[in-house]
């Protein structure tokens, strides 16, 4: 029969899921997801220990997920607003004399 019931036969996978113990991924340092591979010691997701973090032009967004602007931007905010402020140097501008003719 094919009731939910049914001890014999299994279902296909029904077996095989229970012995799935193992982790062959863990905790990247980099990207923070588990992809870390323990074996091949590369991360899946951001290719660490690469210089360069793995981004492919096919996953449009993927690379919008992990884009500039999607973190903290700790340093890049600082300079967006010194560059609207042209980058003063802490000194006073001389002021300028009004001529009178």
């Amino acid at each position: 029969s094919s009731g939910i019931n049914a001890e014999w036969p299994l279902r296909p996978g029904t077996g095989s899921f229970g012995k799935r113990h193992n982790k062959s991924h863990t905790l990247c340092i980099r990207c923070g997801k588990s992809s870390y591979h323990i074996q091949k010691k590369r991360c899946s997701q951001c290719a660490y220990p690469a210089a360069k973090c793995r981004s492919f032009n096919w996953s449009v967004k993927g690379k919008r997920r992990k884009t500039t602007g999607t973190g903290r931007m700790k340093n890049l905010k600082i300079v967006h607003r010194r560059f609207r402020n042209g980058f003063q140097t802490g000194v006073a501008k001389p002021n300028k004399k009004v001529t009178s003719s």
